[in-house]
């Protein structure tokens, strides 16, 4: 059965040593920043929507997605889809903003050059992936929070728990 993968996985994972530190490393960070950026593509664009709202209704940061119809289809448009968040962030991201990039794969391209860009601008990064070990997003945020799992339904599911119990650590 489905739960039983699941409960495999949530158990191991939500166990180990490494996401706890990931976790109290993230804290710190957040308390480093006070404006943060999410982005991600289909479900992972969700709970980039989702997390702004509670990051800033709950954690007090001024949040921001790139989660509008209307906005995502005029930058893709203009810049083609691959670059328009990047140019997104060149237009509003300061030096020391956070950038937490949330991708199943990591490997989708406008996520990994929405981090380029951030990093360009001076940002702090805080990536969120699955999937492939080494992937190219996994690589690049001073905090890569990975599930080492192929299955969307659980990486999806894993990444909004775990930003969940970042913001409920750092509001403590």
């Amino acid at each position: 059965m489905q739960i039983d993968l699941y409960a495999e996985h949530f158990n191991g994972y939500f166990n180990s040593p490494i996401l706890r530190k990931q976790i109290g490393d993230s804290v710190l960070l957040l308390k480093s920043v006070r404006r943060i950026f999410f982005l991600g593509n289909g479900g992972s664009n969700s709970i980039s929507s989702h997390m702004m709202e509670d990051y800033g209704k709950i954690g007090g940061f001024r949040t921001f997605a790139f989660s509008d119809a209307a906005l995502i289809t005029c930058y893709a448009n203009d810049y083609g889809y691959e670059n328009a968040m990047a140019e997104w962030l060149k237009l509003h991201m300061d030096k020391g903003d956070l950038l937490i990039a949330i991708s199943s794969s990591g490997e989708s391209r406008n996520i990994v050059n929405a981090a380029k860009m951030a990093v360009d601008l001076g940002g702090k990064i805080m990536t969120l992936t699955g999937f492939a070990e080494g992937n190219a997003l996994s690589k690049m945020g001073e905090i890569n929070i990975h599930l080492p799992v192929r299955n969307y339904g659980i990486v999806e599911c894993f990444h909004q728990v775990i930003l969940h119990i970042i913001l409920d650590s750092f509001s403590e």
